[in-house]
């Protein structure tokens, strides 16, 4: 679907981008994750010709971006675009018909959404009588009414309680079941797991790591398992694994280990069956969360 190749971007003495490449998969959901200030929306500008790269390209569908691409993308940005003295019925008649729907198309998409939304009684409300949150499902639904082939959502969930970022993330899902791509920003880590497919990760400027979600979090496996098991007896030094972290507790007691080379976690059973009664083991893999932490300290101390 997307395909950005080497792009820079320089705003005065600030390097914004450089030299980002990263590919989004028709029909995925890709999470550009970054923290603030690392050239998220920078990119995201790009993708949507609100300002052009100085060097690179990006190409769409496999052709270079062009303004006929425009209406096949919905964007909704991180600083919201509403117009506050617009009566919201009317403002999305008219955003809907900016992006190529015809009068008549446009109010039947409208009665969809705002009942979906449930949003029926906004219709003669004015966008600054609404809630932050009320204002977001209206951007939200302005984003999306045209049934864009790529959507773009920066910081989608800001401002959202959490029933209604409930709402808003079953919607994105549904979208993409329906066969849209969408590009989803954040600095946030909380939904990027339950949401993504692949994601990207860029800081001061540059992507610092890219794939698919399950290889990424799979590449940083430790060997490292979590225990619970009741029984007492003495687990000190032992030539199958160092224990990392030992904790008791009314219920049991809880074991973090890490193999040594060459050993697995049947070893790992094997001496501790005879001795205590195994109640769970799961394996310890680091969230993206905790992979994003890693990687951005890396970098900054570098």
């Amino acid at each position: 679907m997307l395909a950005v190749k080497n792009i820079v971007k320089q705003y005065a003495n600030h390097r914004a981008l450089d030299d980002v490449s990263l590919e989004v998969a028709t029909g995925s959901i890709f999470g550009l994750l970054g923290p603030n200030g690392a050239g998220k929306t920078s990119l995201i500008r790009i993708i949507n010709q609100i300002t052009g790269p100085d060097e690179g390209t990006v190409l769409f569908d496999g052709e270079v971006l062009n303004p006929s691409h425009i209406n096949r993308i919905g964007y909704l940005p991180e600083e919201r675009g509403l117009y506050k003295k617009m009566e919201i019925g009317d403002q999305m008649l008219y955003l809907a018909q900016l992006k190529g729907l015809s009068r008549k198309e446009a109010r039947e998409r409208c009665k969809y959404w705002f009942e979906k939304m449930e949003m029926q009684t906004w219709w003669k409300k004015k966008v600054e009588d609404l809630s932050k949150g009320m204002q977001q499902k209206v951007q939200f639904v302005a984003t999306v009414i045209h049934q864009p082939e790529l959507i773009i959502l920066d910081e989608p969930f800001s401002g959202f309680d959490p029933v209604n970022a409930e709402i808003i993330k079953e919607e994105i899902l549904e979208l993409n079941r329906q066969g849209a791509t969408i590009i989803f920003s954040t600095h946030r880590m909380e939904s990027v797991e339950q949401l993504c497919d692949s994601i990207a990760l860029i800081n001061k400027s540059r992507k610092i790591l890219d794939g698919k979600v399950k290889d990424i979090r799979n590449s940083y496996r430790s060997q490292t398992y979590c225990i619970e098991y009741s029984g007492d007896t003495e687990l000190g030094f032992n030539p199958v694994f160092d224990i990392l972290q030992h904790q008791r507790s009314e219920d049991g007691q809880q074991l973090r280990l890490k193999l040594k080379d060459g050993k697995t976690v049947n070893d790992a059973l094997a001496m501790l069956i005879p001795m205590v009664s195994i109640q769970s083991l799961t394996e310890v893999i680091p969230t993206i969360h905790e992979i994003f932490i890693e990687k951005v300290k890396g970098i900054n101390h570098e």
